[in-house]
């Protein structure tokens, strides 16, 4: 068990880095990330199909669910935050929507969302740049190990900062409000190799976005089964 499991509340960085700013997340996402472009690419790439049931780790305010119920309702939404702020917003906007979707307020793991049916796609949205590194492989191997096989993940995240404006941008902006040890991995590249390390295969980077704090990246792997080797 991590210090992420043990101190829920403590040890958790809350969406807008600071729990006074929770209501304000979707705003300054909005305002800060391009955030219409990256994520409606990310529901384009999730493909939400009437048999999936896609796992929203970090599910925040629920964003996300609420473009994938647009896309197809009848595909199964689970969202789980440790955030109970954040959850308490996306559980308003489900009931104002009128959505089936799902969500539950604890840190991830595989027992956390036992009770849920195994997921064949799995989001993880501005999740790994706000946790330590152990952390970061931590949720990669749970995603892994929760996905069934065959299944999907897709990370969308701050990861390698690749030009000199991308990262002096980042450095101004996510790095002071997240801090530099838990964001640092992320922009020197760790993603690819932490998601190979916990199982993952055909990884691939679908797409990636220039923003005013920083380069977003879409990243795309599979656990493997039978027909996917």
């Amino acid at each position: 068990m991590t210090q992420y499991e043990q101190n829920p509340g403590v040890t958790y960085t809350p969406p807008a880095g600071h729990h006074l700013l929770t209501p304000l997340y979707d705003l300054g996402v909005a305002l800060t990330t391009r955030e219409a472009l990256w994520r409606n690419r990310l529901v384009e790439l999730l493909s939400p199909q009437d048999d999936d049931v896609i796992l929203d780790i970090g599910a925040g305010t629920g964003r996300l669910a609420s473009l994938l119920a647009k896309r197809n309702p009848a595909t199964r939404y689970f969202g789980i935050d440790p955030d109970q702020a954040a959850i308490d917003i996306a559980q308003a906007k489900a009931a104002r929507e009128e959505t089936s979707a799902t969500f539950k307020v604890a840190h991830f793991s595989q027992d956390a969302v036992s009770s849920w049916p195994k997921p064949t796609k799995v989001a993880l949205c501005l999740v790994l740049h706000q946790v330590p590194l152990e952390e970061k492989l931590r949720l990669l191997r749970a995603i892994y190990s929760t996905l069934e096989s065959g299944g999907m993940l897709f990370i969308a995240d701050y990861s390698e900062q690749r030009s000199w404006l991308m990262r002096t941008l980042f450095r101004s902006t996510i790095q002071r409000l997240d801090g530099v040890s838990d964001t640092q991995p992320n922009a020197d590249g760790v993603l690819v190799p932490l998601m190979t390390q916990a199982g993952f295969a055909q990884i691939e980077e679908p797409a990636q976005f220039n923003t005013i704090t920083g380069s977003i990246s879409i990243l795309k792997g599979i656990k493997a089964g039978p027909n996917t080797e």
